[in-house]
């Protein structure tokens, strides 16, 4: 992929992210429908649209290249290929509060090498892409902290975490010089910001994640599953972000001491 190439993907990946935003304002605080998906989740129509307006964007410049979502499924092509999650926090969106977002990865090989976090309530968006990310066209970096003990652990919820998990969340938990909850994929953005630390996370799929790994890598982060695997289609749903690499092995360690 050249570079002329890149910046096209890149000003794409803006405009995709432009209409998610439009669309979730539109739909936010409106008393908007909630539906409940098979597997217990909540979705909207807002959801729905923003996942197909985004589909049919990519469809009209870029007909060959592969698009999954967490909507409307879909495939991950030999080449190019986006991944879409619409509305990450559903939850928070249905209730009113400003931390869901919109997540949108470009994958070159199975590998995600763009990634775009738009928090449409907020206005703010990370992009992370050729080793350099940005909020809001200002250049985005990871803390310098490499003591678990004083890392700032950022997790969605502690429902999120069940038996074996639970246990080895809340051995990592007590390390830690601070956690908070509640911020969905919002952690991932100020773990690129330097704001928090450390973000670890399960039961998440794919499409939640893929958009998150340039944001966090090219802001000098490091992110794995809780086995040290890369974050590829083959996902376990469990992640750990950290914004240095000695307070990522220290993590890694607590959680499998724990488990």
């Amino acid at each position: 992929m050249d570079t002329d190439s890149l910046q096209e993907l890149i000003a794409l990946a803006e405009e995709l992210a432009n209409a998610a935003r439009s669309k979730a304002r539109h739909y936010f605080r409106s008393g908007v429908a909630v539906s409940t998906k098979s597997d217990a989740s909540p979705v909207t129509q807002a959801d729905r649209e923003i996942e197909s307006e985004l589909r049919s964007m990519i469809a009209s410049r870029y007909p060959g290249h592969g698009v999954f979502g967490e909507e409307h499924g879909g495939s991950i092509e030999a080449g190019l290929s986006w991944v879409i999650d619409p509305i990450d926090g559903t939850k928070s969106f249905v209730c009113g509060v400003p931390l869901f977002g919109s997540l949108i990865a470009l994958l070159n090989h199975g590998k995600p090498v763009l990634g775009v976090l738009e928090m449409p309530a907020l206005g703010e968006r990370w992009i992370g892409h050729s080793g350099r990310t940005t909020l809001n066209g200002t250049e985005a970096r990871v803390s310098s902290c490499t003591s678990i003990g004083e890392a700032r652990l950022f997790a969605t919820s502690p429902d999120m975490f069940s038996g074996p998990d639970a246990e080895a969340f809340a051995a990592l938990s007590h390390k830690v010089g601070m956690r908070r909850f509640g911020t969905d994929c919002y952690a991932y953005g100020l773990l690129a910001s330097g704001h928090c630390d450390l973000v670890v996370e399960a039961s998440l799929k794919t499409y939640d994640v893929m958009a998150l790994v340039p944001v966090i890598e090219n802001a000098g982060g490091v992110v794995t599953d809780w086995d040290g695997h890369p974050i590829d289609m083959d996902f376990s749903g469990r992640i750990v972000a950290a914004s240095t690499p000695a307070l990522h092995e220290q993590a890694l360690a607590l959680l499998k001491h724990a488990d």
